[in-house]
Formats: structure tokens, C-alpha cells, sequence
């Protein structure tokens, strides 16, 4: 599964954004300076019953921001992506 596909599953499953809960986050004090993965993982546990691999995407997002490395984008591999840079403005919102 790609990390956009990801990203794309919480937004089905929470019915917010990864924008919005990036912004709860960081309201939450968790940022890329501020939260361990695991304190993070356990507040998306609890508030939205994500489990860890749907967590670590948010995990990433708040911590490294939405760009992903290269080595993923246009592979066969398990986490690969179209593109560089993760979409964090919801699945309607997506450019073609």
C-alpha cells in the first residue's frame, strides 16, 4: 500500500482530513520536534482507533512533513507513490 493510499484510508475511517489531524497535532503540541512516535501513535489509537500502520503514515506526515523519498515514487515496491509529495487536502480535493 502506498503512503498516499494510506493517508487516503484514514480519511475514510476518521472522516477528517490528514490536514485536519495534522493541525490537531500540532495543537496537540506534536510536531517534528515535539512527540515521540509512540505518544502519537496511542492519541490516534484512542481518538480514532487507528492502528500502527495507518498511524506511522501520521507519524510521518507530522514528523518529516509530506514529502516522501524517492526511492518510492514510480516502483513496484510495498510503499510506492506517483509522486514526491504527499496530498494532505482530502481525497475530493485530489488533482487528477
Amino acid at each position: 500500500m502506498s503512503f498516499q493510499a494510506y493517508l487516503d484510508t484514514i480519511e475514510d475511517k476518521t472522516g477528517l482530513t490528514p490536514r485536519q489531524l495534522l493541525d490537531i497535532a500540532n495543537s496537540k503540541g506534536f510536531d517534528e520536534q515535539n512527540g515521540k512516535a509512540g505518544e502519537i501513535l496511542e492519541w490516534l489509537k484512542a481518538d480514532y482507533g487507528l492502528g500502527r500502520g495507518h498511524g506511522m503514515a501520521l507519524v510521518h506526515v507530522i514528523k518529516k512533513g509530506p514529502g516522501i523519498d524517492k526511492k518510492h515514487v514510480g516502483t513496484t515496491g510495498t510503499h510506492r507513490d506517483e509522486s514526491e509529495t504527499l496530498w494532505l487536502d482530502g481525497k475530493e480535493n485530489k488533482p487528477s
